[in-house]
């Protein structure tokens, strides 16, 4: 119900209820909430007015004429396989060795008393350089005391001489004495048969002839003792010799002297220091001497050797890398080696390296490439090692198609293979790498600069796929 009160003048006017004076003082907010109801909604329909108008426009969208789908063609590169005789080449590793080495060792014992300055490791030293001496006192003592005993012994050389000639000579004066007594006791029997001469006188001449011939023995046998005595003599003076030749031989010794010119390798003396014979005091080898040794394959050693020019004598080329270049040196395979190394699992082979200026820079020790001519391959062809896949086939292009075929590969000659079998000459094989290569793949070659069209209007897309990697550059 309405209130009734009187206002000034005293008439009566209706009030609203209280709770309907609170909603009169909260219009203002009622307002500000419709007006923004009021702009979502209109939003809203332009937001449908809109998708309305887009649907209409598609839907009102004449049809296309739709395309016809691209052929793909790869360009590729192609190699052209010809029939000929091939000889590859392949890359071993190994060492450079010394050819001539020899380890010196001290021929004498003794104290060392001089030692060449160039004895030191890496330094040249000249053939007949003095390279260690060993003090020569003791042995310029043997030295003169071999040659004193050698004189003494001619000297009783030349007493036996002289005493032979002294017991030849009373040798025929006994043989003189022996006759003249034979022939006065041969008169003193004649006289004793005549009576002229007694018995006594005839037995006192047959004791002379006994004492003559007993002379005689003596003479012969001393002549026979002073003759062997010779003999000792001489095989004394040959022994003598011998040892004074020794002697001056080890006074030499003292000595050591390069036998050839030489790089040191190494030196294990000094002044002062004892050494004895044998000891090893200085390792030398000869630079202009030097050899590749490396290991051939067993495969590699069979086909080198029941080739018709055989692995011995055969050239090839060493090539050791040092200080970012590469140094070439010919060489030829000399000798194989005393046995066959299991633990490297084939042949050793060694290689002399030629003459030449460069062989000065060259040490041994030093790890070398080794590039071996192979054996001669008839009627083959050669690849690009990236044409063949899988190892067994190749695809050869025929009318602008790719075609599988299986080949045979007789050796690998670098980033070549040599195939034996499989291919016909003439035949362009393809050379290009390509990830979807298959039985009947589209190409066409690099060279070509028209593109063709196989359908009326109809484009055609054209691959590149390049040796390096497998991607495709599409052009339209």
């Amino acid at each position: 119900m309405l209130d009734k009160t009187k206002d000034p003048d005293g008439a009566f006017v209706s009030q609203p209820p209280a709770a309907d004076v609170g909603t009169a003082r909260k219009s203002p907010l009622l307002l500000i909430l419709s007006k923004g109801l009021l702009q979502v909604v209109l939003m809203v329909a332009i937001l449908g007015g809109s998708v309305y108008a887009m649907l209409a426009l598609k839907n009102s969208k004449p049809p296309t004429k739709a395309r016809h789908a691209f052929k793909t063609v790869y360009t590729i590169k192609t190699a052209t396989a010809e029939l000929a005789d091939h000889q590859p080449k392949f890359v071993s590793y190994g060492q450079i060795v010394a050819a001539r080495n020899v380890d010196l060792r001290s021929l004498v014992s003794g104290e060392v008393v001089s030692v060449n300055q160039k004895l030191r490791a890496g330094a040249l030293v000249g053939q007949g350089d003095a390279l260690v001496e060993i003090d020569r006192f003791s042995y310029d003592g043997a030295v003169r005391e071999a040659r004193a005993n050698l004189t003494e012994t001619i000297a009783r050389l030349a007493e036996n001489d002289a005493r032979i000639v002294s017991e030849k000579s009373k040798l025929a004066s006994a043989e003189d004495q022996l006759a003249i007594a034979e022939r006065d006791l041969a008169r003193a029997k004649s006289l004793r048969e005549n009576g002229t001469m007694t018995q006594q006188q005839v037995e006192a001449r047959t004791l002379i002839v006994s004492q003559r011939q007993q002379s005689l023995n003596l003479s012969n046998n001393m002549l026979k003792i002073e003759e062997a005595r010779l003999e000792q003599q001489a095989a004394a003076i040959d022994r003598l010799k011998w040892r004074l030749a020794q002697a001056e031989r080890n006074l030499e010794n003292t000595t050591l002297k390069a036998p050839f010119s030489g790089i040191v390798r190494s030196s294990a003396v000094d002044v002062g220091k004892l050494v004895s014979a044998n000891d090893v005091v200085v390792s030398l080898y000869e630079p202009g001497k030097l050899d590749a040794r490396f290991t051939l394959t067993n495969s590699q050693f069979g086909r080198l050797q029941n080739d018709q020019n055989g692995l011995v004598d055969r050239d090839v080329t060493v090539i050791w890398s040092t200080g970012g270049r590469e140094i070439r040196y010919s060489a030829t395979i000399e000798r194989l080696g005393a046995e066959i190394n299991s633990s490297r699992g084939g042949v050793e082979v060694f290689a002399t390296l030629a003459p030449s200026d460069k062989l000065n820079e060259l040490r041994p020790g030093a790890f070398v490439e080794i590039i071996v001519p192979d054996r001669v391959f008839t009627n083959t062809v050669k690849l690009p090692e990236q044409a063949v896949y899988n190892g067994e086939h190749v695809y050869v292009m025929q009318e602008g198609k790719l075609h599988k075929r299986a080949i045979t590969i007789a050796a690998y000659d670098g980033e070549y293979v040599l195939v034996s079998d499989g291919l016909r000459q003439g035949e362009k094989v393809l050379a290009t790498r390509i990830a979807e290569v298959g039985e009947g793949l589209n190409v066409q070659e690099e060279a070509r600069s028209d593109i063709e069209t196989n359908e009326p209007g109809g484009a055609v897309e054209v691959s590149s796929a390049g040796p390096a990697d497998n991607t495709k550059a599409i052009t339209k």
